[in-house]
């Protein structure tokens, strides 16, 4: 008996270890992602407050820091945490990467902005720096962070490339007879990818 789907057709025996490692590629690479938000959060943050600091305007200092941060996080997810997957070209990869983050950005502004004017405008406790804290850094970004994850993973590093397995070994095949033809080898098998989840 075999269960078909994103696993493809695997015997119902195989299951089990099919999505414990399928589980355990997925935790692997949030995991990773995690690892190069924050690195990518620090220097968004040391950068925008030393452009302050040297008389920077905000909104330009937030922009130049969100430029280099949002670089720093590409390289990281497309050579660390998915190097296994498809690569396209670089500059189309940025691109949607980009913009991508625009929208984890936008889905950020909106708790923040659906607390503060939103709610606040019913209940003024809504409107407190800790209410906006609680809504825009911690909702906001665990919300936007989802996103990011399920869309980098899906539209900017495509597929998985997973090398076929070996076929299993077989016993020796006797010797030709005289006049026969020797057996043609197999070729071997080319890599094939993983459908997204």
């Amino acid at each position: 008996m075999t269960v078909a789907g994103t696993l493809g057709s695997v015997p119902a025996a195989a299951l089990l270890p099919a999505l414990r490692a399928r589980f355990g590629a997925l935790v692997r690479e949030l995991s990773k992602f995690g690892v190069v938000g924050t690195i990518a959060f620090a220097i968004d943050l040391i950068i925008f407050n030393v452009l302050l600091h040297t008389g920077a305007e905000s909104l330009l200092a937030k922009t130049g820091s969100t430029v280099v941060a949002t670089t720093v996080a590409f390289i990281g997810n497309r050579f660390w945490t998915w190097r296994h997957r498809e690569h396209s070209h670089m500059a189309k990869q940025y691109t949607m990467f980009f913009l991508l983050n625009g929208v984890g950005l936008a889905i950020g502004l909106s708790c923040l902005a659906l607390s503060h004017y939103g709610l606040g405008a019913i209940w003024p406790e809504f409107q407190t720096p800790l209410a906006d804290n609680i809504s825009g850094q911690l909702v906001g970004t665990a919300v936007g962070t989802l996103f990011r994850f399920w869309s980098y993973r899906r539209f900017v590093f495509g597929d998985a490339v997973v090398p076929e397995p070996a076929p299993p070994a077989t016993p020796e095949a006797p010797a030709p007879q005289a006049g026969a033809s020797a057996p043609q080898s197999a070729e071997p098998a080319a890599p094939r990818t993983v459908p997204r989840m």
